[in-house]
């Protein structure tokens, strides 16, 4: 009795240690199941950096580019750097760059804002900078109904070409004389935008400051936009303002105000207008209690910041970039004026019907634009909801930066990347290929001004301000460099990518007509 009692406890002790095993095998598999079923894809590659600060010493001066370019080398099309607790990403690949605009483009449609953006933005009330919701939406609609479309551009042509033939005429002045062609192009367009926008010029009285001053005003606020601020790094030290950009971002910002609300006070005296000009249109839909798109003043004020400073820099730099591939590739300039003379004819002023049959002088902009992009990384995005990008996670608030700059000059997706062919623009054409290289965003081999819902809002103004002032500056002239000159193509490294040192030219009239010079 005994033994089988012994026997009986053995036995069921035996079986709980099989239903024991069973049980662990059992919690083992859920938990690796579970775990299968919510995994969460690691954040991209990347540098360590140093502790706390992270990838911060490396980035604090403006050379963002060649950094890029070489961890692009290291680490893949896509990699990850930390400044402090900020989780940067950047992206160097036209297949992963469409996962972003376009795929899951919503989701990437925020910007970064920093200080100083909050700042000229007056708290990100404008078109660049704005969360991505119905405010930008608004805002966005606006300017593509009252700024950018053919039927507003054919109506403002005037004032373009008046600023056009001023410049031509000044050239005239210059005739044998070195000129600075980017500060040229600086004050043709500048003066265009706030002809357009607020019916006053660089010159006139709501400005107190000449063209050089208001200028460096302009790139000195857009170096601020794209320099690396210790204080957005971490927050905690942003009452100290360390490298004081909210101290000087406020000061210039200031005098943008000055100058909007001189205008703005202006056409309160005078509300009816035989032309009306974007400010204008703007206030009478501050005015009108019935208005189904109401604006605030801030976002009047943020809506013009975004012209003045979006518009006239990267005008002028594309036009000062074209100029010295030009001139450094004579049979270029041949072919251009050339063709220049074809559509034009000798004689003739450039006018803005001749610009779509100017197939050539397009493809040089293309190409211009190709290898050098007014903004190499684009806008900076920030994404809503945490995402997975080239099967890697990219957690909500990241910083995105898609490396245009690079992949346009990738060996992989262009024969002979570095060197200025605009032929490659034309081929299309002659040859029929579906490739189509323009600026709609939708080729993620080119994309000179973004895609998707953030793209830049004003292509067709800036396309058409480009090719204008080119067009006249090498129809009208011959050109050649100052004797001892020599001609670089070196890079001025920041938010907008420039030329390094100035390019200067000499003038030679091309017309026999020479009254048409100074009519």
């Amino acid at each position: 009795m005994l033994g089988h009692v012994k026997y009986y406890g053995h036995h069921h002790l035996f079986d709980i240690l099989i239903l024991f095993c069973f049980a662990a095998l059992a919690l083992v598999w859920f938990r690796r199941s579970t775990k299968r079923s919510t995994f969460v894809p690691p954040l991209p590659p990347g540098p360590r950096g140093f502790p706390l600060v992270g990838y911060l010493l490396f980035l604090i001066s403006p050379n963002h580019l060649l950094e890029f370019s070489s961890l692009a080398k290291i680490y893949g099309p896509i990699f990850k750097f930390w400044m402090g607790t900020k989780l940067f990403v950047v992206i160097t690949s036209p297949q992963l760059v469409g996962q972003v605009v376009r795929e899951q483009d919503t989701v990437f449609a925020n910007r970064v804002q920093s200080t100083c953006t909050l700042i000229a933005t007056h708290g990100g009330n404008d078109i660049a900078f704005a969360s991505y919701g119905p405010k930008w939406k608004k805002l966005r609609k606006i300017f593509a109904h009252q700024i950018s479309t053919t039927s507003v551009l054919d109506k403002l042509y005037w004032l373009r070409k008046e600023e056009v033939r001023k410049s031509v005429k000044y050239l005239y002045e210059k005739i044998d004389s070195p000129v600075d062609i980017g500060s040229l192009a600086y004050q043709t367009s500048t003066n265009s935008m706030m002809r357009m926008t607020i019916g006053a010029s660089i010159e006139g009285d709501d400005t107190d400051i000449d063209v050089d001053q208001f200028r460096k005003m302009t790139e000195d606020l857009m170096a601020l936009v794209g320099k690396t601020n210790i204080s957005d790094v971490f927050p905690a030290l942003k009452w100290f303002d360390i490298q004081g950009i909210e101290r000087d971002s406020r000061e210039i910002t200031r005098v943008f105000e000055v100058m909007f609300d001189n205008a703005m006070s202006k056409r309160k005296k005078a509300r009816s207008s035989t032309r009306k000009d974007f400010l204008q249109f703007l206030m009478e839909l501050h005015l009108d209690q019935d208005s189904k798109t109401p604006i605030t003043m801030s976002e009047i004020k943020a809506l013009l910041m975004d012209i003045l400073l979006g518009a006239t820099d990267t005008t002028t730099s594309s036009v000062e970039w074209a100029m010295a591939e030009i001139f450094k590739h004579p049979k270029v300039l041949m072919e251009i004026q050339s063709e220049l003379k074809q559509v034009v004819g000798l004689n003739n002023h450039v006018e803005e019907s001749h610009l779509s049959k100017l197939t050539y002088l397009n493809a040089v902009f293309k190409e211009t634009l190709r290898l050098h992009p007014p903004g190499p990384f684009l806008l900076p995005r920030s994404p809503s909801k945490s995402s997975i990008v080239g099967g890697y996670t990219i957690p909500k608030g990241s910083t995105i930066f898609l490396n245009v700059w690079s992949i346009q000059r990738d060996p992989s997706i262009w024969e002979n990347p570095l060197e200025f062919i605009p032929e490659r623009f034309r081929r299309d054409e002659i040859q029929g290929s579906s490739i189509n290289y323009n600026f709609s965003g939708n080729n993620f081999n080119y994309l000179p001004f973004g895609s998707g819902r953030r793209m830049c809002a004003g292509v067709s103004l800036g396309e058409t301000m480009v090719m204008l002032i080119l067009a006249s500056f090498l129809h009208c002239f011959d050109w050649k460099l100052p004797i001892g000159s020599e001609l670089e193509l070196s890079h001025k490294l920041g938010f907008v990518v420039k030329k390094k040192n100035p390019l200067k030219a000499i003038p030679t009239p091309r017309f026999s007509d020479l009254e048409l010079y100074t009519a």
